[in-house]
């Protein structure tokens, strides 16, 4: 790589979810006298890194963070902050005190059972007995029984935690049960509320599990929080994480925050009584579709146990009132180099929820404000439809038309996985650079895992001028239902 001349030559950390633009390197060596000059280099060298990076004003996306050592750069100066090779750049991307009253434990009594199961917590002098019974007496609400509820539902009843609430709707797959550890293969098909409030309640008879077996919403969501000391967030999407942070920040409760992709796991404590509120990381959610979810990019199955169980321990050190809880901290771990990493956080004074003049004094809609409206859906489904063809469809072609090509723009290790016979294999990451490889006089159709990443794909070939493709509906997965039921699934 070159060095620009005089200006320096500093580490720019990339985070899993862009390290497919960058040839799947994490770490670059990059030049530039100031944060923008080297970001210019970063996105001059790595084109498609400007539109995850940048809007189309040519601002940069409120989504995303970027840390000089530990310092935010809003801090500083802006994209102006000057560098130099004592430095590292970090590229943070948005990927979803005590809280009792006082007296809260002076009711609370301990059984002797209780004495006995909790006696390695009682002859701790940072818990004791008083300790104890302030975790009997506090209440915690999980959002998610998945990934990251799973540990937390394990610690927290095995803790003690006086009342836990499970808020989920969905049922148990059989893809769960390699990270969702509540969960056995008896489990698979039975709703996720259900059969984590017979683990846990098996697990610990001394304390009250309450559930929720509802999507979590605007116009229930206060009520649900409302009734509990803490709320501890783990959603996987971002209309969820801004309403739960929200309903935080309006109720006074703190929102111990944890995220996962891959093998990188971030975990922070959102107390806007203290410290910023979720809304100061990331003022804006990034576009539908632009950061690609677990089911999309996969997660390491230990890594939710690892991120949970750090925001157990931090729920568990807000009802102690002791330790140094993650208040104004962003803890990155990283699960393939085993290391730690801490970013320091302060509260945005202009933040619309939690600055001193708030302009969000109500829960908003939230999938409108995370580009996921009703009327646009529709419309959005309507136009896919009209360049999509379904899995019965492609075979019926592909017995007709010798001719058709069938790219796949997954990545190479899916693609070990299942692959339908005679499909080309073009990733999405390399697919703008590859598109040379394409005749727009053939019949195209592109496929990926559920049909999301070759919407994409299908729209950089329109933008070139290709007319003939489609995007197979559903994906392989649809293929393996309806065309190939043998073939792997995951």
């Amino acid at each position: 790589m070159k060095n620009s001349g005089s200006s320096n030559l500093i580490p720019v950390y990339i985070p899993t979810a862009l390290q497919r633009f960058v040839g799947q390197q994490e770490t670059l060596k990059l030049s530039g006298a100031t944060v923008k000059e080297v970001l210019d280099q970063l996105v001059g060298q790595y084109p498609e890194l400007k539109q995850h990076l940048y809007a189309a004003d040519g601002q940069l996306r409120s989504f995303v963070n970027l840390f000089i050592n530990d310092d935010d750069i809003r801090t500083r100066q802006g994209l102006q902050t000057p560098v130099s090779e004592k430095d590292a750049l970090t590229i943070v991307p948005s990927i979803a005190g005590g809280s009792l009253e006082p007296g809260a434990a002076d009711s609370v009594t301990l059984s002797n059972d209780e004495v006995k199961r909790y006696s390695r917590h009682l002859i701790m002098p940072e818990v004791g007995v008083q300790g104890q019974k302030k975790i009997k007496a506090a209440s915690v609400l999980l959002i998610g029984t998945g990934g990251l509820g799973s540990p937390l539902g394990l610690y927290l009843t095995s803790a003690g935690v006086g009342k836990i609430g499970l808020v989920d709707f969905d049922v148990v797959d059989f893809t769960n049960l390699q990270r969702q550890v509540l969960y056995t293969t008896e489990d698979v098909g039975k709703p996720k509320i259900a059969a984590a409030k017979a683990r846990l309640q098996a697990i610990n008879p001394y304390i009250t599990i309450e559930t929720h077996e509802a999507r979590l919403s605007s116009e229930n969501a206060m009520d649900i929080i409302k009734d509990y000391d803490i709320v501890i967030d783990g959603t996987d999407n971002f209309p969820t994480r801004y309403l739960v942070n929200d309903a935080c920040v309006l109720l006074g409760k703190p929102n111990v925050y944890g995220s996962i992709f891959r093998f990188e796991g971030q975990a922070s404590v959102f107390d806007a009584k203290k410290g910023p509120c979720y809304r100061c990381l990331y003022p804006e959610p990034p576009p539908p579709g632009l950061v690609p979810s677990c089911a999309e990019g996969g997660v390491l199955g230990i890594l939710p146990g690892i991120v949970g169980t750090i925001q157990a321990t931090e729920a568990i050190k807000i009802i102690l009132g002791n330790g140094e809880p993650l208040i104004g901290r962003l803890l990155l771990f990283n699960a393939m180099k085993m290391k730690f990493r801490e970013l320091k956080l302060r509260k945005n004074p202009t933040c619309p929820l939690c600055g001193p003049n708030p302009t969000i004094t109500k829960l908003i809609d939230y999938e409108q404000f995370c580009g996921i409206t009703r009327g646009g859906e529709a419309a959005a489904e309507q136009e896919n439809q009209s360049w999509e063809i379904t899995a019965k469809e492609l075979k019926q072609r592909m017995d007709s038309n010798k001719a058709l090509k069938l790219i796949d723009v997954r990545e190479p290790h899916e693609f070990d996985i299942c692959s339908i016979g005679g499909a080309k294999l073009m990733p999405l990451g390399q697919f703008a650079q590859r598109m040379g490889e394409l005749d727009s006089a053939d019949e195209i159709v592109l496929h990926c895992h559920h049909g999301m990443r070759s919407m994409r794909a299908l729209e950089l070939l329109r933008s070139a001028g290709f007319k003939k493709i489609k995007s197979l509906h559903g994906g392989i997965d649809a293929w393996a239902d309806d065309i190939e039921p043998g073939m792997a699934k995951y």
